[in-house]
């Protein structure tokens, strides 16, 4: 579960006493020309939504008065970045900056630990920082038996070569950070940039969070947050059990089997196109689940051809025909859509796919082609199995 930015700092500031600038979350022009009155001096209005590089979307705007606060968050409010509806934002008094840093603790399932990392290079995701110049990224491991130390923190500090004065505040900052993870069962805890204020203070001018789901038990109190940051898809994905990301392909892909779904958008990739998200149905592929992950699918105005990828192991696949035929009925898509179904049962699955005028494919490669090419062409032939 991703955090939004005012739910992040929330937790910093309450739980961790790392510090944040003073502001409110709004939700109209009023109340944001209302904050920024009693906050005084120039304010940053702040989209909220779980994606980055909101200012380059224009979702973050700069206001000197309350009036144009007001205004600006009648610009962000009801827009979309990244496909996520702008129903919030945060506006923050404006900071005096001097220098942004970077400082996040993530899990490296590689090495099997946390990495600390820090840099001198902040206001910009971490991974151009990485390919531009690695070697402003300081990182040290964290050993789960050992966990953060001071060392550790104070080989952050000068690896990114932070003045002596500066220390004793970011120490402590790393501290807190790596303390609000573990606490809140987090994947990454990341400050981006971590401001370096004129006056010499350090300040979380950014703030990101990525909770682990599997741990979501384990704190009730984040439970009232949980989709605040999904798309209108994502959410309905979850209420009806579907696993589903959003991706930026054209080819809408609906697969039982998280494996067999990695290696569907594997092949999409190699044959020249991309695919339109991840899309895991589980175990059951029913008509009524097939109807909603395939209205899921078409609610992406990018999409251009539906792939439907069964393997009927307990799941028999001459359901899951039925139910692709009641979905199709159903929906009546206007893109090409092509089923691959092999396993229980999967000739009389195809059979009644055939009868239906449903293309199909024995292999996964034929398939994967017949996609394709009916997204580059628009439209796509009946199929022999």
């Amino acid at each position: 579960m991703k955090l939004l930015e005012h739910q992040a700092k929330a937790i910093f500031s309450h739980d961790d006493g790392i510090p944040v600038p003073d502001g409110w979350v709004v939700e109209t022009p009023e109340s944001a020309r209302l904050a920024a009155s009693a906050l005084g001096g120039p304010v940053v209005v702040k989209a909220q939504v779980s994606v980055g590089r909101r200012g380059k979307a224009g979702g973050i705007k700069f206001a000197h008065d309350p009036e144009e606060a007001g205004a600006m968050a009648a610009q962000v409010l009801g827009m979309e970045i990244k496909g996520l509806r702008v129903r919030q934002v945060l506006v923050e008094k404006a900071l005096d900056i001097a220098q942004e840093l970077y400082l996040g603790v993530t899990l490296n399932r590689e090495r099997q630990c946390f990495v600390a990392m820090a840099s001198a290079q902040g206001g910009v995701d971490i991974e151009e920082v990485a390919e531009r110049s690695p070697e402003s990224i300081a990182q040290v491991d964290l050993d789960p038996f050992v966990g953060l130390r001071d060392y550790h923190a104070r080989w952050l500090a000068k690896g990114i070569g932070l003045p002596d004065d500066l220390w004793p505040g970011f120490l402590s900052i790393v501290r807190a950070l790596y303390d609000c993870l573990l606490a809140r069962d987090a994947t990454l805890a990341e400050i981006n940039p971590l401001a370096i204020t004129r006056e010499g203070t350090l300040v979380a001018a950014d703030a990101k969070m990525v909770i682990d789901d599997n741990a979501l038990f384990r704190q009730p109190e984040l439970a009232p947050w949980a989709g605040d940051e999904l798309s209108e898809a994502e959410r309905q994905a979850r209420d009806e059990g579907l696993s589903y990301i959003k991706l930026q392909g054209e080819i809408g892909c609906m697969v039982n089997g998280a494996g067999l779904a990695m290696a569907t958008m594997d092949l999409i990739n190699l044959m020249g196109a991309s695919p339109a998200n991840f899309l895991d149905i589980g175990g059951g592929a029913r008509g009524e689940k097939v109807t909603t992950a395939l209205r899921i699918l078409l609610s992406d105005a990018q999409v251009r051809a539906v792939l439907i990828n069964i393997f009927g192991g307990i799941t028999r696949c001459d359901e899951v025909a039925r139910g692709i035929v009641q979905a199709l009925a159903s929906l009546k898509p206007a893109v090409p859509v092509v089923v691959r179904l092999t396993g229980t049962n999967d000739q009389a699955g195809q059979r009644i796919l055939q009868e239906a005028g449903v293309p199909t494919a024995l292999a996964l490669s034929e398939a994967v082609r017949q996609a394709v090419d009916a997204a580059r062409c628009g439209q796509v032939g009946a199929g022999e199995p």
